[in-house]
């Protein structure tokens, strides 16, 4: 039986895990729970190259069962997980590097459950139902805050009463299990010190500043439903069209939140789908213009992000939409073409790691995210 550290990367909706080797460096296998959560739930499993192993229905909706499959799974395949490594999105002031979980920190992240309600429940939960699995295994928490631990207090603090931010009412910055596995490649392009502009599209988006492998500035902020529109989140919003839907809407909290989670995005501007590739496709008027604001807001922080750090040597895309969607991404670079982005169609059709003209006076580029890698190569050093 071959020993093993489990990368744990749970959603609303669905769990993914990978297995690598202890020191996090090989991928050994990778599966899934979809619908996890549900009596629908399915597990699947392949190697790393992404040939299927197993596929099958799981017996009931409680998290523990979803686990035990996935635990199961992996040792029919020869595969003991001997540690895991959990996605968690908020670790406050705290957090800001890997730790072993242990009663306290437990208590501790319950703390930030109001900073990401639609996240951490679901996070803590899996880490809960592994402790009554296997209350030995050690389990690590990666957390995606804590890239965004070395902004200068500028870049975290909002125009509000000194004592809220002093409270933790500031710029926190998500994703940054993402940009960490970016920033960890940038030497790969010659990027080691440079300054560039990381747009992580997908569901859930978000560009970064990163400045010599450290995060600047962030578009996400106090919570993960500000900055570029998403799927089904706004991003930046007025405060005042909350007031105005509590005030003459008659909307309560549990009202808001689901608006601002659930119900806009390109989903409530487009009236149709949060999915990036069913717009593209459309004709109809409404998907076209949330495509278009989708990549309005993009490209405006991106100019954003380049103003906080003086200057822009690169724009990076990654992520679902970032790195397979050409039309996006050449949107994006052609209202960006005042930079100095001149966009290669052919390299941007072809998908290609380099984006933009040999003359082009800025590069661009795509990368492949890796969060579930980098949380495995964090978790790896605490073992």
């Amino acid at each position: 039986m071959n020993r093993c550290l489990l990368a744990i990367n749970a959603g609303s909706a669905t769990l993914k895990f990978r297995a690598f080797s202890l020191d996090g460096q090989t991928l050994l296998a990778r599966g899934m729970v979809d619908r996890f959560g549900s009596r629908e739930a399915l597990f699947s499993l392949a190697d790393a190259n992404g040939q299927k192993l197993a596929e099958r229905g799981l017996a009931d909706a409680a998290h523990d069962t979803a686990l035990a499959a996935a635990l199961n799974g992996l040792a029919d395949q020869g595969l003991e997980a001997r540690a895991l490594a959990h996605r968690v999105v908020h670790g406050g002031n705290r957090f800001r590097e890997p730790v072993r979980m242990d009663a306290d920190v437990r208590t501790a992240l319950d703390d930030y459950i109001a900073l990401a309600p639609l996240h951490q429940p679901v996070s803590l939960a899996v880490i809960d139902a592994f402790s009554r699995i296997d209350p030995q295994l050690p389990q690590i928490a990666c957390f995606d805050t804590a890239f965004h631990s070395t902004q200068p207090t500028v870049a975290t603090r909002f125009g509000i009463a000194r004592h809220w931010h002093d409270e933790g009412v500031r710029r926190y910055g998500f994703h940054g299990l993402s940009y960490a596995a970016i920033a960890r490649r940038l030497p790969e392009i010659g990027l080691a010190h440079g300054k560039v502009v990381v747009c992580h599209l997908g569901s859930g988006a978000s560009a970064c500043a990163i400045e010599s492998g450290q995060s600047v500035a962030s578009s996400m902020g106090f919570s993960a439903v500000d900055g570029l529109m998403m799927g089904s989140r706004p991003g930046y919003i007025d405060p005042e069209v909350i007031l105005y839907w509590q005030e003459h809407e008659g909307m309560g909290v549990k009202d808001v939140r689901r608006e601002l989670y659930k119900n806009s995005g390109l989903l409530g501007v487009s009236g149709v789908s949060a999915d990036m590739r069913e717009l593209l496709a459309s004709e109809l008027p409404e998907a076209r213009e949330a495509v278009e604001l989708f990549c309005y807001r993009a490209a405006r922080e991106a100019a954003s992000l380049a103003a906080a750090m003086r200057g822009l040597d690169a724009l990076i895309f990654t992520a679902g939409i970032g790195e397979h969607s050409a039309e996006v991404r050449a949107r994006i670079l052609q209202q960006l073409s005042w930079l100095g982005f001149e966009l290669d169609h052919a390299a941007n059709l072809a998908h290609a790691r380099r984006l933009t003209a040999a003359g082009s006076r800025l590069p661009a580029y795509v990368l492949p995210t890796d969060e579930e890698g980098e949380m495995a190569r964090q978790a790896a050093r605490l073992l």
